[in-house]
């Protein structure tokens, strides 16, 4: 169960749709689901927000750094409310993953995810959990992720990011190792 829900993605409206920001989806999706509002917290460099999540309450967090710079917000939030790196759960994109596909770990490398890989370095350690989004890859790395869906993937997105709402909840009910067991599934293929 988590304390501290981070969702990663970069501030700014012309970034709002874009790929990297899934995890600031999802988050806002929580936070209107729970009734909840973020406020600006400059000396953390972040939006947060309290809300009851899965019947738990928890801080919701949306880093404000950019991308590369997440951990500088994360480690000093935790630091504040002395929230242990395994009680942080992280939602994020991720290209290696075919679009609409979800993969929870509760350990491990960035896997190439700045804002991943940042978080682990601030707080010392690979072991914490997170919620991984696949977005697709396509050409250009940097311009896929900072590019918008298509409207052919939108559906697909939006079927995503609903599903990484469920999965978070079902974090906060059952805990993360069901939660990797239900969620980490093989899409079922139509055929």
């Amino acid at each position: 169960m988590a304390r501290l829900i981070v969702g990663l993605g970069n501030p700014g409206r012309e970034y709002a749709e874009t790929r990297h920001n899934v995890g600031f989806m999802v988050l806002d999706r929580l936070a209107a689901a729970a009734g909840a509002i973020f406020r600006t917290e400059k000396k953390w460099q972040a939006e947060l927000a309290t809300a009851r999540v899965g019947g738990s309450d928890v801080w919701l967090c949306k880093p404000q750094t950019y991308m590369n710079l997440s951990g500088e917000s994360v480690s000093a939030i935790t630091g504040f409310y002395k929230v242990e790196p395994r009680d942080v759960l992280v939602v994020l994109d991720d290209l290696a993953l075919p679009l609409g596909r979800l993969r929870l770990r509760e350990s491990g490398s960035s896997g190439g995810q700045n804002g991943l890989k940042n978080i682990l370095l601030h707080l010392g350690t690979q072991a914490v959990p997170r919620i991984r989004i696949g977005i697709g890859s396509g050409g250009d790395a940097s311009g896929h992720v900072l590019g918008k869906f298509s409207p052919a993937e939108r559906s697909a997105a939006d079927e995503a990011i609903a599903t990484a709402v469920e999965a978070v909840e079902f974090v906060q009910r059952q805990g993360f190792a069901a939660a990797m067991n239900r969620y980490n599934q093989q899409p079922k293929q139509n055929n």
